[in-house]
């Protein structure tokens, strides 16, 4: 295995055991403990939860595989805080959503070889990554797996209470 090669096989495991946790443990949570702040007067469990599903869902065409899979996620999740809107996802709908979306990430990431990782991303311009050729899949693929295990570790510290 190339160097190249073992960075991202390792970055992957990184994802692929973020992700698995994360889904583990939201998916286990009833929809009562979804309703759960991660500290008082701060979000709810079901939001980070959704949140974390459309940041990744975002990934999707970021990386250059297709379309998003739940563009809708976003009014819910990203543009607007928690309880500005009425929650309409159930716990097990976030569930279905997150396996999909993973699944589709997980295939797509398995369809890039070690060089396609340095490539850029769909969000810059080629004269920009010309300039700032860091910004890359693989800059995007640590940087959001690092953002999945922080709002994971939020998450994971209500089981404490």
């Amino acid at each position: 295995m190339s160097t190249e090669d073992a960075f991202v096989d390792m970055a992957l495991r990184a994802w692929k055991l973020n992700v698995d946790r994360t889904g583990k443990f939201f998916s286990s949570l009833s929809e009562e403990q979804l309703l759960h702040e991660v500290a008082p007067g701060r979000n709810r469990l079901v939001y980070l939860w959704g949140h974390l599903a459309a940041v990744s869902d975002a990934l999707i065409p970021l990386l250059g595989f297709s379309e998003r899979l739940h563009p809708e996620l976003d009014v819910m999740f990203i543009s607007n805080p928690d309880r500005a809107l009425a929650q309409t996802l159930s716990g097990a709908e976030l569930t279905s959503i997150w396996n999909e979306m993973n699944d589709a990430l997980w295939l797509g990431f398995g369809k890039l070889s070690a060089s396609d990782w340095l490539d850029k991303h769909t969000a810059i311009s080629d004269q920009d990554f010309a300039r700032e050729p860091h910004r890359n899949r693989y800059s995007i693929l640590l940087t959001r797996t690092s953002h999945l295990a922080y709002h994971f570790g939020q998450a994971i510290l209500t089981r404490s209470r």
